[in-house]
């Protein structure tokens, strides 16, 4: 069974930095996208950023220039490295991959089970 396990949420102030993990466990053949999402109460979640397989990456615009997205494909991991912190980025982060099955035959989503990020003013 795969599991995605995230890390390194927690409170900061403004302007500090944070960097969150996500380590992906179990029968993993092969891993396309990869990313980060967040959510706050009441509103839907929303992508953060995204890596594929070759490392092309997108973001969000409110996080562009501030935060960077990367992954280490032999330990099927993804980090999102957060500068310049602000109030607004306060959510719960959830990260995902698109992890192919045995029989490579499809491509599933898998999610973490979301890590708190709080930036107080």
């Amino acid at each position: 069974q795969v599991q995605l396990v995230e890390s390194g949420g927690g409170s900061v102030q403004a302007g500090g930095s944070l960097r969150l993990s996500c380590v992906a466990s179990g029968s993993i053949p092969g891993i396309t996208a990869m990313g980060w999402y967040r959510q706050v109460p009441g509103k839907q979640r929303e992508l953060v950023a995204r890596i594929t397989s070759g490392g092309s990456t997108n973001y969000a615009d409110s996080v562009k220039g501030r935060f960077t997205i990367s992954r280490e494909n032999a330990k099927n991991t993804e980090y999102l490295q957060m500068n310049s912190l602000k109030p607004e980025d306060t959510a719960v982060y959830y990260c995902y991959a698109q992890i192919f099955n045995t029989a490579w035959t499809r491509v599933d989503d898998y999610w973490g089970q979301g890590t708190q990020v709080t930036v107080s003013s």
